[in-house]
């Protein structure tokens, strides 16, 4: 169920639009945004590079592997190469289920995510803690007869520890068949001092999320327990299959992709 729409309260979609340049936001999102960039200079490139790994990660599942159904759980705003956009320009049959539970996001993709003629779009209002009707709702659009890729890009982060995020993504993966797909980013902990975590945490602790958990790399790999790791394994994101070769980043956010054996 989408949360109650209050523009006081900064949203982690809309702060996730302001540092990728977009104008869908409000000024308790910029201002938050503007606490994180004093804390962290890099929190606009880092929303690049991982808008940037979503379209690496789809265009290899769709192309070179040949997986035609996409989960891609607590979406964000629309904004351009959308995974539906990116999956369908490679194999338009591709059908994609968007999740998410912010009433502005789900007014935005209502209105813009439009599927090719071939394939399908939906969109589910859910949180990502109710795996239940995440899956009851997809299966809708998508035959979970057949392989998914289940797309949890810069969300597992804002699920505390005590809501176990590594059993929510082992439901998930439970409910698609072999030869599915798990692609995952995650903020890591190792490359910030103290006070920066103190500070982001303070900043997200007021926003509808209600905080955010950066966690160690071996943390993040568990995500990938019982998966197969596609090459290049878990890295940080910009290195993840990159377009170009450039001065590899500071390791601020780590991803990969996962096939269920």
């Amino acid at each position: 169920m989408a949360l109650p729409f209050d523009t006081s309260v900064p949203s982690v979609a809309r702060m996730y639009d302001v540092l990728l340049g977009g104008k869908d936001h409000f000024e308790s999102d910029r201002a938050a945004v503007a606490k994180i960039v004093e804390l962290e200079p890099e929190a606009p490139l880092v929303a690049r590079r991982n808008r940037d790994y979503l379209r690496r990660t789809v265009r290899y599942l769709a192309g070179e592997v040949g997986i035609r159904q996409f989960l891609d759980v607590g979406s964000g705003l629309p904004s351009a190469g959308n995974t539906h956009e990116v999956a369908q320009e490679v194999a338009p049959t591709a059908r994609v289920v968007y999740v998410d539970n912010d009433p502005i996001v789900l007014t935005h993709a209502r209105a813009l995510l439009t599927s090719s003629p071939q394939g399908a779009c939906d969109y589910i209002d859910a949180d990502i803690r109710d795996t239940e009707a995440i899956i009851s709702g997809a299966a809708g659009t998508l035959d979970f007869r057949e392989p998914v890729a289940v797309m949890l890009l810069a969300i597992l982060h804002f699920i505390a520890d005590k809501d176990d995020p590594w059993a929510l993504v082992g439901r998930l993966m439970a409910a698609v068949p072999p030869g599915s797909y798990l692609v995952v980013s995650h903020a890591l902990s190792e490359d910030l001092t103290g006070n920066q975590l103190e500070g982001l945490n303070a900043v997200y602790a007021e926003t509808r999320s209600g905080g955010v958990t950066q966690r160690s790399l071996p943390a993040i790999a568990r995500f990938f327990d019982d998966l197969e790791l596609a090459e290049p394994g878990l890295v940080e994101i910009s290195s993840w299959r990159p377009d170009t070769v450039a001065q590899p980043p500071r390791a601020l956010f780590y991803g990969g992709v996962g096939r269920k054996p």
